[in-house]
């Protein structure tokens, strides 16, 4: 073997063992998202109200909901709906710790009607995203 090569090999093989060393210091999830989001696609509105939030999000003529607590931890009633202008609405309700749904409708290009509740507080839209 030539002397070149030998220098390759143990270049290559020093950049190896760096780099194990760098992932092995860093540990695992730094630098990864807290928590990933439930439904797919890009968040297109926030519906705040007193207990919670409804996020909705949007991809490829989907839409999706899901209902957060202000307060998570103890069981509570809480719920999402989605329904599409012409269509049944999407429904996901009971006693949660943290979040319903997430419930995802077709809509194309229709409106959408969005509720969320938490506890006594709740959120209904009208007709949106036309």
């Amino acid at each position: 073997m030539s002397t070149g090569r030998i220098r390759r090999g143990l270049a290559a093989g020093a950049v190896t063992l760096a780099g194990a060393v760098l992932l092995a210091l860093a540990g695992p999830g730094v630098g990864s998202a807290a928590a990933a989001a439930p439904c797919p696609g890009h968040k297109v509105r926030t519906l705040g109200f007193s207990t919670g939030k409804v996020v909705l999000y949007k991809k490829r003529g989907y839409v999706c909901a899901v209902t957060y607590s202000k307060t998570p931890g103890a069981r509570k009633s809480m719920s999402v709906s989605v329904q599409a202008r012409g269509s049944r609405p999407v429904r996901d309700k009971g006693n949660f710790t943290r979040l319903a749904g997430p419930v995802k409708v077709h809509s194309g290009h229709r409106c959408v009607w969005v509720k969320g509740s938490v506890g006594r507080g709740s959120v209904s839209t009208g007709w949106i995203l036309c």
